[in-house]
């Protein structure tokens, strides 16, 4: 593939991309379930986009129910090349302060109740998350939040909590001392599921506020919204920026075939029910054998 087709995940406070062009609202099934919302198709420039608010419209859906696979899957199934996901995110540093960005690099997952693989019995693979970012999309992720005037920082580490809850002070120390950057409740499995979806992934962080890690301090979310305006419109603009910064041609990544070496059950062993679930994900292989 040569040409570029942007997923969009919009997280908290983003939930629409005004700037597309010729916007359709456009419901897409899926074998996993029902995702979060429909996905907003479109184009900015000669770059097709499809943008699905991950809490839906009216933000309905809460971190421990989204539907991360049906999710990914419809982004799949619209022929999404590369996804970007942006999500809000509290501070474990002090030097990451509200209303800034963050390129995140890699994660730690802490959830436990979320469906986290396409692959189940009848059809096992094992795909490799070492480094579980695209660095060239979080590259020009970053390049086009600057654009947009946003302070960037880039090599951070994720934290993956389960929520809704936040965290307590001690949990968000500890998670400092792990040597984590940010914490959500979103980009996991989220981000494991993209891989397996053989889509080059990327996470630009909105920082809304300092986790509970300061004496005295809590999550206020009053002052959360408030900062979330403020970033999603930053958001809408860095997704323009990134779209127009985009190679007109789009070379392939590593990332694209990924399954070629992950998928471990035999030909003659696999499930058709299960492979039936799987015909937008496995599409490339099946095509290709």
């Amino acid at each position: 593939m040569t040409h570029w087709k942007l997923g969009i995940i919009g997280g908290s406070g983003l939930y629409a991309l005004e700037a597309l062009q010729n916007p359709h609202w456009q419901l897409v099934a899926s074998p996993w379930g029902q995702p979060s919302d429909a996905v907003l198709t479109g184009h900015i420039g000669g770059v097709e986009l499809a943008f699905l608010p991950r809490h839906g419209r009216g933000h309905r859906v809460p971190p421990h129910q989204l539907n991360a696979r049906a999710n990914i899957d419809v982004l799949k199934r619209l022929g999404c090349t590369d996804v970007l996901a942006v999500s809000a995110v509290g501070s474990l540093r002090q030097d990451y302060t509200p209303g800034d960005f963050v390129a995140v690099d890699q994660f730690i997952d802490r959830t436990k109740g979320r469906p986290s693989t396409f692959f189940e019995t009848g059809m096992v693979a094992h795909v490799p998350m070492a480094d579980p970012v695209c660095p060239r999309l979080t590259g020009l992720a970053a390049a086009a939040a600057r654009a947009a005037g946003a302070r960037v920082h880039g090599g951070a580490t994720y934290l993956a909590m389960e929520g809704p809850q936040f965290s307590t002070r001690a949990e968000s120390r500890l998670y400092q001392s792990w040597g984590c950057d940010i914490i959500g409740m979103t980009a996991c499995p989220e981000a494991k599921l993209a891989r397996e979806a053989e889509l080059p992934y990327a996470l630009l962080a909105m920082v809304t506020d300092y986790d509970c890690w300061i004496d005295g301090g809590d999550v206020d979310i009053a002052e959360i919204i408030k900062v979330m305006g403020a970033n999603a419109a930053i958001a809408r603009a860095a997704v323009t920026a990134l779209v127009k910064a985009l190679p007109a041609v789009r070379t392939a990544s590593p990332i694209d075939t990924v399954l070629d070496t992950a998928l471990i059950t035999a030909p003659e062993a696999r499930d058709p029910a299960m492979l039936a679930r799987l015909d937008a994900i496995l599409r490339r292989v099946n095509q290709s054998s």
